[in-house]
């Protein structure tokens, strides 16, 4: 609930200031997946999760909802997903792994450690805080969520956005092919 700063135009000696009335303690995560395949448009699938501000239930993500997300992207790709993942902890979980190896329809690589730059949601959330996010002083949870899902749906109907997000990492999606001389 504490709102995001960026810069804005102010004349002269009257800098604004954006009054905020008390910090909130719960938390809104949000998981997401930048979907790429040749010849086709880029898509963004992401799942907001808020805290309900209970002291005996988990605040972010546990293993089951990254679980639950990927089956809802299989489905709605109807392919096989190759998966390239930070080293959060909770990805790297037996539960996760045991679900990732009862899958012949996801392949998954992890980033080295300490590498968000080569990880194209990170291009997201950057758009989406200096976007949607910025200067602005959330009023409610929903008032917070209601702008989060505005900016990602309008980053998702922007596929240029989610390309460019993958150049910004210097990936691509053109494999490269060696090739072997016969000797």
């Amino acid at each position: 609930m504490t709102p995001p700063t960026a810069r804005t135009w102010a004349r002269r000696g009257r800098t604004p200031v954006i009054r905020v009335r008390g910090r909130s303690r719960r938390r809104i995560s949000i998981a997401a997946l930048t979907c790429y395949k040749p010849g086709e448009r880029s898509r963004l699938i992401y799942r907001p999760r808020r805290d309900d501000g209970r002291r005996d239930r988990r605040k972010s993500f546990a293993w089951t909802d990254y679980r639950d997300l990927l089956i809802a992207a299989h489905q709605q790709l109807g392919g096989p997903i190759v998966l390239i993942w930070d080293n959060l902890n909770v990805h790297l979980t037996a539960g996760m792994r045991q679900f990732i190896a009862g899958r012949d329809w996801l392949t998954v690589y992890q980033l080295p450690s300490y590498a968000p730059d080569l990880n194209p949601v990170e291009g997201i959330w950057s758009l989406l805080r200096r976007g949607w996010l910025s200067n602005t002083a959330f009023t409610t949870p929903e008032h917070l969520i209601q702008t989060i899902r505005r900016g990602l749906r309008s980053i998702q109907y922007r596929p240029d956005l989610i390309d460019g997000c993958l150049a910004g990492t210097g990936l691509s999606l053109t494999p490269t092919t060696t090739r072997v001389q016969p000797q």
